[in-house]
């Protein structure tokens, strides 16, 4: 019984007054077929009143706070009214009071309903305009006084200390946007215009904004005037291309710029939300989800080991991987600081229904790798543990063979002999042309996986992309620390261009290669344009908001060339079921070919680091330096 105490009784009082007049109006003084007797007047008076206050009252009608009352609201008054009216109408014909007619009843149920949403239209108007400082400000502060006694005062001018924005996009998504931010007194942003490339909406206005055309000097010229120096894109579905033209746009003339995160089918349950950009949005590229139901199948009720799990891309496989139910997920790694907080990440969410299991070894550590396959029996096994961080390994030569080859040649055999289904190792564009040692284990890698293809009892694939945005070791964190210390950046060469992927869409093609793998292939993703890493730098200087930052060119780093490449020069090259993703299908090296192979780098590794880098030289045929590559740019 407490929600009927809830109500307005002001309200209550003002559709009493409303209804009163109207019921006097058609009942007394309309004569229509014939004048009513006093005790008609009164009986339907009576009966009007209960059966339409009584259904306003079911339908909550008095809780709604019109100040802020939406189109909602205003249906619901009329559905309430309607019923309301239905029933009177019903009840009349057992009343048997004469001279009355059912248009006489219908006509005083729709003037108590039309003067019942004029008066809180002309409250929610005037409680809109009554911060304004000019005449119908004046008047609907008079309004304010007369509706509420004084007790109400008006919202504040929409420029009253907040942020003046200009909302890209006057479709729905920014139209309520716009609703949201006007009717919300907490709010500290006050939307100003509309921007809108539509040019049957340019010149328009919606919920008393202007509709602006996009990308326009005169707009410009507007939008500074009224000062407005914050930009938001308050469109669900815009383009990479769109999203990059207007973020340039009004980046270079000054604006600040957000995005309007609005709940869609896919993140429903999420909070609107205005943010700033993301550094994986500085790409312009749409984010891919690859995974379909074949793959996450493929994975369930299978015993799944992942190598290098604690690490960036390992981290993201496995909570890929245990959000498809499989029988066990191993975590691999040797770093235990990583592997344990994605052991304790996925505990929290899955708790005791994720079977789990932490294993701490090297992939060099042969026994200790054993152990792990002989008690866990792995049908499926990702290989994505490898020394990444090119600088490092150009001065740890034997370090990076020892780990990359050795160690991925010690899982391969593994897989052998213990039966695995299917083995998927991760490598890189570093492995195309490489002119670093990184780069030629990874390539010596994907030979010993094609090579172990034409005779194993295993199916073997690797999965090549380019740079992970927010990986360990990788640009962009570097970016964001020398940011936030003030600078300088610091790049190596200013014509330098990468490819980039995020760790999810990383970890997805892995996993959806390696479901559709059938033996041998060396799988690649179409990652569109590449990124100039200076421009990179300089939106995220512009993204911080911090001014004076420097970008300091340091020299190309040993091992370092200008550009990589995703795919070797091939005509083997075919499509997949999935647009993005390619199969180049090398020619495997023998069984012979790879133990030479393997041996020179082994007597190598008993030398030197340099002895090392002139065999990597020697079995990995398109390993050049740096210069080689480099001067065909210059």
């Amino acid at each position: 019984m407490n929600r009927f105490f809830a109500i307005s009784f002001s309200l209550i009082t003002y559709d009493v007054i409303i209804f009163i007049i109207a019921a006097s109006l058609m009942l007394a003084f309309y004569q229509g077929a014939g004048a009513l007797d006093d005790y008609g007047v009164m009986l339907h008076s009576v009966v009007a009143a209960v059966i339409i206050f009584g259904s306003r009252l079911m339908w909550n009608i008095y809780r709604q706070i019109w100040r802020y009352g939406g189109i909602q609201c205003y249906i619901r008054l009329l559905l309430a009214d309607g019923i309301a009216m239905c029933l009177y109408l019903a009840v009349d014909k057992f009343l048997m009071v004469p001279n009355i007619s059912a248009a006489k009843l219908i006509a005083l149920c729709c003037t108590n309903t039309l003067c019942a949403l004029t008066i809180r239209m002309v409250y929610r108007y005037a409680y809109k305009c009554g911060g304004r400082n000019d005449t119908r400000g004046e008047l609907s502060r008079i309004l304010l006084q007369i509706f509420t006694r004084g007790k109400v005062v008006a919202e504040p001018a929409p420029e009253s200390g907040k942020i003046k924005i200009a909302i890209v996009g006057a479709g729905s998504v920014g139209v309520s946007l716009a609703e949201e931010l006007r009717e919300n007194p907490s709010s500290k942003y006050a939307p100003m215009y509309f921007i809108d490339n539509k040019t049957n909406k340019v010149g328009r206005t919606i919920h008393g904004l202007e509709v602006k055309a996009e990308n326009s000097a005169d707009t410009l010229s507007e939008m500074r005037e009224a000062g407005i120096n914050l930009v938001v894109m308050a469109i669900p579905n815009m383009t990479a291309e769109r999203r990059k033209k207007l973020y340039n746009f009004y980046q270079n003339n000054g604006f600040k710029l957000k995005i309007y995160d609005y709940p869609t089918v896919q993140n429903a349950g999420n909070k609107r939300v205005l943010r700033s950009f993301e550094v994986e949005e500085l790409l312009f590229r749409k984010a891919m989800n690859v995974l379909d139901n074949n793959t996450y199948n493929y994975y369930k009720d299978k015993v799944v080991m992942i190598t290098g799990g604690g690490g960036s891309i390992g981290s993201e496989l496995c909570r890929q991987v245990a959000a498809m139910s499989p029988q066990k997920l191993i975590i691999l790694d040797v770093y235990e600081n990583g592997a344990y907080d994605i052991q304790q990440e996925l505990r929290i969410k899955y708790k005791q229904t994720l079977n789990m299991v932490v294993e701490i070894v090297s992939i060099t550590n042969r026994e200790g790798l054993e152990k792990v396959f002989k008690e866990h029996n792995p049908q499926i096994v990702i290989h994505a543990a490898a020394h990444k961080h090119v600088p490092l390994m150009e001065r740890n030569c034997i370090e990076a063979v020892e780990n990359n080859v050795f160690g991925t040649f010690n899982v391969v055999e593994l897989c052998e002999i213990y039966n695995a289904e299917r083995f998927m190792m991760v490598s890189t564009d570093k492995a195309v042309n490489p002119t670093n040692v990184m780069g030629a284990t990874k390539r010596m890698c994907e030979m010993i996986v094609q090579s172990y293809s034409t005779f194993g009892k295993v199916r073997y694939s690797a999965t090549r992309f380019g740079n992970v945005l927010g990986s360990a070791g990788s640009v962009i964190p570097l970016f964001k620390k020398q940011i936030a210390s003030g600078g300088p950046i610091t790049i190596t060469d200013k014509r330098i261009i990468r490819y980039f992927m995020t760790i999810p869409e990383a970890s997805q093609l892995v996993l959806q290669s390696g479901a559709m793998a059938k033996n041998g292939e060396l799988f690649v993703l179409d990652m569109g344009e590449p990124v100039k890493i200076l421009d990179l730098a300089e939106n995220m200087i512009k993204l911080s908001g911090v001014d004076g930052i420097e970008i300091v060119e340091t020299g190309l780093r040993p091992g370092e060339k200008l550009y990589e490449e995703l795919l070797m020069d091939s005509a083997d090259l075919r499509k997949t079921s999935n647009e993005k993703i390619f199969i180049e299908q090398d020619e495997a090296i023998s069984m012979d070919i790879l133990k030479d192979k393997l041996t020179a780098l082994r007597d190598a590794c008993d030398v030197s680091d340099e002895a090392v880098r002139e065999a990597l030289h020697t079995v990995v045929e398109t390993y050049k330096t740096p210069e080689e590559i480099n001067s065909k740019l210059a």
